[in-house]
């Protein structure tokens, strides 16, 4: 049986963190839905960012706007747009099938807006309403000023796609965002069982700083107990930090206070895998994929390792094993002199860099374009 599929069993979803015209125009959706069991899709500036210079299927859009005055931003956001819906409309398929529980097409507030909440939920509220599909997402990072903005958008009924998340403790005020955001919504009379989320917790990235703050330490003099401390620990620390997270999933989703709403009908906010391809090629091609395998989870592969898993992916219910490993591993970063809270910052920093470098970069190769329409 295909790998891919085998995922299902053990309560996971394959998602593509991709997103292209051709997916829409030439099947390449549909077909990841029928061979593979493709349940959503995800996309980002830097997808975008790719998708337009790399590409000619925007061009009739082009064509479109030539001598209209129409900036880089607006057609930006009409290709945007365009692809989303029509990912959400091949994706419908799998909503009514799931109930709800899958089909998702995810489109991002632009990454200028990260550290502000009420630009954040201006944005989020218009693209949803533009978007005006029940199975899309909006994508919010969770920052600090993220957080009430994803606690304000689930009050509202949006479904969220929580972005750009690393460490641990972050990743539980937004799950307990999503659980206060959805008891003002039942109180408010909304229906809690149309509301989806999930919360995006990025892998590979944190093993890819490890290594490199390791190579650091040890170029600049680590002491004996800092050295033993780093043997062993290069391609440990993201899946250790992903199991703990989940046990913090576990611990939120089944408090008395989520009973309550899963009585009327609520959804887990599912933590959805993110960052899952390897970074180093000392680790196996699907590593991020075998070892995060458990239930109300969502993996969102890059195309490639989609490929790589269908073709030699292991299955096995792997994400709650060995959890006291998990902790001896976090306790073993941290006897390398290496602080996890440092490493998280870092990240979180770097993602909304590189995410508005990314947008910067595609309304650049946008603009380009329509020049020269």
């Amino acid at each position: 049986m295909n790998p891919l599929r085998q995922l299902a069993e053990f309560g996971q979803s394959v998602w593509v963190d991709n997103l292209q015209r051709s997916y829409i125009t030439k099947g390449t959706l549909k077909k990841f839905i029928e061979e593979d069991g493709l349940k959503g899709l995800t996309s980002n500036p830097t997808i975008f960012q790719k998708a337009v210079s790399g590409s000619d299927d925007y061009q009739d859009l082009f064509d479109a706007a030539k001598g209209k005055g129409v900036s880089g931003n607006d057609l930006y956001e009409q290709l945007a747009v365009r692809d989303v819906q029509g990912a959400a409309d091949i994706l419908k398929t799998v909503y009514d099938a799931t109930k709800g529980q899958d089909g998702y097409a995810s489109l991002e507030v632009s990454p200028r807006l990260a550290l502000d909440t009420q630009g954040t939920l201006e944005e989020a509220r218009r693209l949803w309403k533009t978007l005006a599909r029940p199975n899309v997402m909006v994508k919010v990072p969770g920052t600090v000023p993220g957080v009430p903005a994803i606690e304000q958008l689930t009050a509202e009924g949006l479904n969220i796609n929580v972005t750009l998340l690393f460490s641990q403790e972050r990743y539980k005020q937004v799950a307990e965002a999503y659980v206060a955001g959805l008891e003002k919504f039942a109180a408010s009379g909304g229906d809690v069982s149309r509301v989806a989320s999930v919360a995006s917790f990025f892998v590979s990235r944190i093993d890819a700083i490890v290594d490199k703050e390791m190579e650091k330490k040890l170029k600049a003099g680590a002491t004996p107990e800092q050295q033993k401390a780093m043997e062993g620990l290069s391609g440990k620390v993201a899946i250790a930090n992903a199991k703990l997270a989940y046990r913090t999933f576990k611990e939120v989703f089944g408090s008395a206070r989520w009973k309550a709403l899963a009585a009327k009908g609520a959804k887990v906010q599912r933590v959805l895998w993110a960052s899952t391809s390897t970074k180093s090629p000392k680790l196996r091609d699907v590593l991020y994929v075998e070892e995060l395998i458990g239930r109300d989870t969502v993996n969102t592969m890059p195309p490639a390792t989609i490929d790589a898993f269908r073709d030699h992916g292991k299955v096995r219910p792997s994400l709650e094993e060995d959890l006291p490993a998990a902790e001896a591993t976090m306790r073993q970063l941290e006897a390398a002199g290496i602080s996890m809270k440092t490493v998280t910052d870092e990240l979180a920093t770097d993602g909304i860099r590189l995410f508005t470098e990314s947008f910067d970069q595609l309304l650049s190769a946008v603009g380009e374009k329509l020049k020269k329409t």
